[in-house]
């Protein structure tokens, strides 16, 4: 997808998932869950707050820009030239949670962090769901 006024690709990424956004609050922002299903982290759900991802590839540079607990946590993904910004958005439904994890900021030359973060923000999230399915 791109935002032909800024020349910005972004990926977005929306499942469902059949529990409160309360239980998905906790696996977006309690560093040991986060690390089951993202990277290591040193992540606190504070605003300004500045916390590193690693990986065996590497680290992300993160900063938390917005937290509005069980709705809406946004943080600063930015590694090597890539500077992004990720959003999770969690909306109650009848049957659990909408959640919505948009990716903004990736540039028409990054073609592969764009394709990266498509391939992987999907693994990410089946990830996710596993750790969603073995806590209480």
């Amino acid at each position: 997808m791109s935002d032909t006024a800024t020349e910005r690709l972004f990926v977005v990424v929306e499942r469902e998932f059949p529990y409160p956004p309360e239980k998905l609050w906790r696996a977006l922002t309690q560093p040991h869950l986060i690390e089951e299903w993202l990277m290591k982290n040193d992540f606190k759900p504070v605003v300004n707050h500045r916390f590193t991802l690693t990986a065996d590839w590497g680290a992300v540079d993160c900063r938390v820009e917005i937290v509005e607990p069980d709705k809406r946590l946004s943080y600063r993904w930015d590694t090597k030239d890539l500077e992004s910004v990720v959003t999770w958005t969690l909306t109650p439904t009848e049957t659990g949670t909408h959640l919505r994890m948009e990716q903004t900021g990736f540039r028409p030359d990054q073609q592969s962090y764009y394709r990266g973060a498509m391939a992987g923000w999907s693994r990410f999230l089946s990830a996710l769901d596993d750790v969603l399915s073995r806590i209480d």
